[in-house]
């Protein structure tokens, strides 16, 4: 069994094909196939199922595929150990984000990292929580900024970076606008416009409805919260948002929802176990004093180091109001 073995097997694993396999191995088809048909060879185990749609893993795959991660970042971990000693981080860090995160200036954080290690490799990733998470726990992904309802799962690392209020965002025009709050259970009817399950507002959302003994009529959704601005700008629901994002279209106004209050949670989450390397201990330090400190204001985003004229940094919020604009 060779490493090149294994990373190819990953490789594929990743790409769902060997064409884009080989181009990110840098290496020629035949070769990626003849390798692993070696590495399936030497199992006695079919490792990947080959199809004119694509390829997936068997069964025996899915099972070799967390080991074979490990066996590449430990020996990643050799070569970065000797580079650590002396004084100067290679390697790869890959870090995933949830798009409600997008405000917390991530752009800055992996500036400001690259150039302290430029001989570092970063992959950013963007997608749901729950995929997000996963990533985590298989290794994938070193660390994640995340959208959670509970707890950080068993086996992760967290810091909260932000505690949301989600509000009901509306149009000036509509009924509801001029109201102060709203209870949950009076949007249990209304066609709702929220984020996507696997999402840490919609599980927040899930649960409240759950916990009243109602179901959430969702009636759109989408995974950027300007859409979902959008969607409620023209009439087409009622919009399910994190109060933060108050601002984000003038035509909207924002109530609080209450009986119960709903909260999400945006939480910076890594692994911290051994197999973590030096680049991606250097990134998980780096990101917890980045976003230390969240703001007692659960609607403000979270404190960064000044930077002047920093493109993409949230600017400070108007004062509190009982029905702000969103």
């Amino acid at each position: 069994m060779e490493l090149r073995q294994l990373d190819y097997l990953v490789a594929v694993a990743e790409e769902a094909s060997f064409t884009r396999a080989a181009a990110r191995c840098h290496v020629a088809q035949p070769g990626v196939s003849a390798q692993i048909r070696r590495l399936e060879g030497e199992l006695g185990q079919a490792l990947l199922h080959r199809s004119g749609t694509g390829v997936t893993l068997t069964a025996a795959g899915a099972a070799v595929l967390p080991y074979a991660r490990a066996a590449l970042g430990a020996a990643r971990g050799v070569h970065e150990a000797a580079d650590e000693v002396a004084r100067l981080i290679r390697g790869r860090v890959r870090m995933g984000m949830v798009a409600a995160s997008g405000a917390f200036a991530v752009a800055d954080l992996l500036e400001e990292f690259h150039t302290r290690h430029p001989g570092v490799e970063i992959g950013l990733v963007a997608d749901a929580t729950d995929r997000l998470l996963d990533g985590l726990t298989e290794g994938a992904l070193d660390l994640a900024l995340v959208g959670l309802a509970a707890p950080v799962p068993e086996g992760l690392a967290g810091q909260l970076v932000l505690d949301d209020q989600l509000v009901a965002a509306v149009r000036r025009d509509h009924p509801l606008a001029a109201r102060p709050v709203l209870a949950l259970a009076e949007l249990a009817e209304r066609p709702l416009i929220c984020v996507p399950r696997g999402t840490g507002m919609r599980a927040a959302l899930q649960a409240g409805c759950a916990s009243i003994g109602v179901q959430p009529r969702i009636a759109l959704e989408a995974a950027d919260p300007t859409v979902i601005a959008e969607l409620a700008a023209r009439d087409l629901g009622v919009a399910i948002l994190p109060q933060s994002s108050r601002g984000i279209d003038p035509r909207l106004v924002t109530v609080p929802i209450t009986e119960p209050r709903l909260h999400s949670r945006i939480e910076l989450v890594w692994r911290p176990d051994e197999t973590v390397g030096p680049a991606a201990r250097a990134l998980i330090a780096d990101a917890r004093a980045f976003f230390a400190a969240p703001s007692d204001d659960p609607g403000a985003a979270p404190p960064k180091r000044p930077r002047s004229h920093a493109p993409g940094r949230p600017q400070p919020r108007p004062p509190d109001h009982p029905n702000p604009s969103a």
